[in-house]
């Protein structure tokens, strides 16, 4: 999830690798030299298709820097010309003005960042390297010109008297913030040093991000034999199989890595020797020398982010970022983390100990390592609960929860209906694009469906917009969802796991909370909201995947039609709570690096990050070996490359919300319109454009609770009302 350019070229916190969609606006008029020679280029004109979608069939490498240079410089023109405005400051004249700056950088930036995750190629990450510092100084050209942060501040000091409606006064209250936060008040030296530390961090974040998807790649483990992948399904050797013959490798088999340190293999396979040389090429990445190794990368990062937030005043980087989240303060963010992790390694060890019985009673002869926990996870939820997740993968195709599922329950809840619209084009074939109709039978928005994994593909899931929301500029959204299925040979169905179905129903949220936005200005559209509140929304929409009418709806058997089994879905049920120790343990050991790390003083800078990542585990009492943290620092490609820098705890804050709300929907009649509308009438549809937790107490009618999150993870300690 990513913020708005223009809010990025001012929060300077975040990294370009993040970039998203921008402001639009109509471009400056060319000159007539440049005009001949972006005749040919289809970023320089607004899109002709459908709400603006892009042409990516006419979309070349060759188009992006000219695009990016003209782009730039037509802004600038524009920011100038508000700076130098010899009419008084209105509220017109300079924020509205500003938001409606920039057009052809909106175009371009929308689909170069986006592809650069989604379809990226050696010569557009060519093209990343050489932006990302241009970008930078870009950013710092607009937010650090002293004229224009006058004008900004006289109307900022003036808001009360003139008589702004409340979405304008909070976007004016938001850019004086956004200017002040990026340095607009340092000295003119201390400025020169801001620009420096930016423009160095976006290239290190783009260098780590480049470095992580080719280390990713290189290190796919290779088997020789089938027989060493007993315990896979047919289909998973078969793309196995494959895999080795794209790289050359005929005869053998190749599994590719995810982003996660935890590799869906581990699960199945048998050959203890195998999970352990996938475990250990899964957690090497990034750290073991050679040209891809991210471990000099990230300390140079954390220093300069250090460094940087000092200039502005703040004791590190991390109370920089808190202080523009919900959170506000590093000490609520570090109660928060504290107060649950003695409880998740609790039960972590519990469950441990429950596997490590299961070994002795098999005369293993072998303690649980890390490599070894999600395949006797399995195991032990099997005899459990005479269960076996692979019993559900029959009933879970791909197009069928997208459509059955997804679809269904965004119409049962809103009204939504949608429509496969195969004139417009895409990027890669196996893309779908659907028009999104509302409930009174008008276009809503267009949404692109990028679900199969790729090796020019960053890992992960996640959303974006091509085109966002607004009523200043008379856009309507134009988003897309990404996920990393692996993709079954030709013929094969795609048959998912229940962490893809929920991941797809997640990823859908955050496309609701984009499509329905109903705001005027770019600024607080859709998405654009803290990080820590972000992901509250697409948390909820989970709770459809296994909602009974939705589930009745989608999870019937791929090649009869026949329904899930009752008493499939009440195993499925009664699991919810099953290995949770485990699954909050990786992720707080993962939030409390990201913690560390940015916590520090620019004195404070190890020079061994492998070192200074386990001191961090063991102070935070959450070093447990055969539970190692969701991402490694390494690979930590979110507080690294991707915008979540001191905001990985965001999706622990934001599931208190989600639990709570998951409640209040039981509570009040469940999957009905009446609900649907309630929740997008209130937050869903308001972006931005009012104070997050205001946002939440409006839907819910009160202050939020943490018991429900303590439940739904088995980690009930008594705890009190948040």
């Amino acid at each position: 999830m990513t913020k708005k350019p223009l809010a990025l070229l001012i929060a300077a916190s975040l990294s370009l690798a993040a970039l998203g969609p921008v402001l639009a606006a109509e471009p400056a008029t060319m000159s007539s030299a440049s005009q001949p020679a972006t005749a040919s280029n289809p970023f320089f004109a607004p899109s002709s298709l459908y709400l603006q979608a892009p042409a990516f069939d006419q979309i070349k490498n060759e188009h992006y820097r000219p695009a990016f240079e003209e782009g730039m410089r037509q802004q600038i023109a524009e920011v100038e010309a508000i700076a130098g405005n010899k009419a008084a400051p209105t509220f017109d004249n300079t924020i509205v003005a500003m938001e409606r700056s920039g057009q052809l950088l909106t175009r371009v930036s929308n689909v170069f960042f986006n592809l650069s995750g989604a379809n990226t190629n050696d010569e557009m990450e060519a093209i990343q390297r050489d932006l990302a510092p241009k970008l930078s100084a870009h950013g710092d050209a607009i937010v650090l010109n002293g004229a224009l942060f006058q004008r900004v501040k006289t109307l900022y000091d003036a808001r009360d008297s003139l008589g702004l409606d409340a979405e304008s006064k909070r976007l004016l209250e938001r850019y004086h913030t956004d200017f002040v936060r990026a340095g607009a008040q340092l000295s003119d030296a201390d400025k020169e040093k801001l620009k420096a530390y930016n423009a160095e961090i976006a290239t290190l974040a783009t260098t780590f991000s480049q470095n992580l998807l080719k280390e990713t790649n290189a290190s796919a483990v290779v088997v020789n034999s089938r027989a060493e992948l007993a315990g896979l399904s047919d289909a998973a050797i078969t793309t196995a199989e494959a895999e080795a013959k794209k790289r050359g490798l005929d005869g053998k088999f190749v599994i590719a890595l995810v982003n996660t340190t935890g590799q869906p293999p581990e699960a199945s396979l048998s050959n203890r020797a195998v999970r352990q040389r996938l475990h250990e090429a899964s957690v090497g990445r990034g750290s073991h020398g050679g040209e891809f190794d991210n471990r000099a990368t990230i300390i140079r990062m954390a220093k300069l982010r250090a460094e940087r937030a000092t200039l502005l005043g703040y004791p590190n980087h991390a109370t920089y970022v808190l202080e523009d989240e919900t959170a506000r303060t590093t000490t609520a963010v570090n109660k928060l983390l504290a107060d649950l992790a003695p409880a998740a390694v609790a039960n972590a060890r519990k469950e441990a100990a429950d596997m490590q019985a299961l070994i002795d009673k098999e005369k293993g002869g072998f303690q649980l390592a890390a490599w070894d926990w999600a395949y006797y996870a399995e195991k032990v939820r099997s005899e459990r609960y005479n269960f076996d997740e692979s019993q559900l993968k029959p009933y879970l195709e791909m197009n069928n929860v997208m459509e059955n599922g997804v679809f269904y329950a965004a119409h049962e809840l809103y009204g939504l209906s949608f429509k496969e619209r195969k004139d417009l084009p895409v990027y890669n074939p196996d893309v779908r694009v659907f028009e999104v109709f509302d409930r009174d039978g008008k276009t809503l928005a267009l949404f692109y469906a990028d679900y199969y994994a790729r090796d020019n593909k960053r890992g992960g899931a996640w959303m974006n917009e091509y085109v966002g929301q607004s009523g200043l500029m008379g856009t309507r959204p134009v988003v897309a969802n990404h996920l990393n299925i692996p993709k079954p040979a030709a013929g094969e169905p795609t048959l998912l796991t229940w962490d893809e179905v929920t991941t797809m129903f997640h990823e859908f949220g955050h496309a609701l909370h984009g499509m329905f936005s109903d705001v005027k200005y770019p600024r607080f559209a859709g998405t654009n909201v803290p990080r820590d509140f972000v992901e509250y929304p697409s948390q909820v929409n989970e709770m459809w995947a296994d909602w009974p009418s939705v589930l009745a709806n989608y999870a019937k058997h791929y090649q009869t039609g026949a329904p899930m089994p009752k008493a499939l879905l009440d195993k499925v049920l009664a699991t919810q709570k099953f290995n949770q120790g485990y699954a909050t343990t990786e992720y707080l050991a993962a939030s409390l690096l990201d913690q560390r790390w940015h916590q520090l003083a620019p004195t404070q800078i190890p020079t061994d990050a492998l070192a200074f990542e386990a001191s961090a585990l063991k102070q935070a009492g959450v070093d447990f070996a055969p539970v190692p943290p969701r991402y490694r620092s390494t690979y930590f490609s979110h507080i690294f490359s991707g915008g979540y820098s001191s905001g990985y705890y965001a999706y622990l804050w934001s599931e208190v919300l989600d639990a709570d709300s998951v409640e209040w929907f039981k509570q009040n009649g469940g999957l009905t319109r009446q609900n649907g509308d309630h929740f997008r009438e209130t937050l869903l549809s308001r972006g931005g454009s009012e104070d997050a937790i205001t946002l939440f107490r409006g839907f819910s009618g009160r202050e939020p609770y943490v018991e429900p999150l303590l439940e739904r993870r088995g980690l009930n300690t008594g705890a009190g009302k948040k």
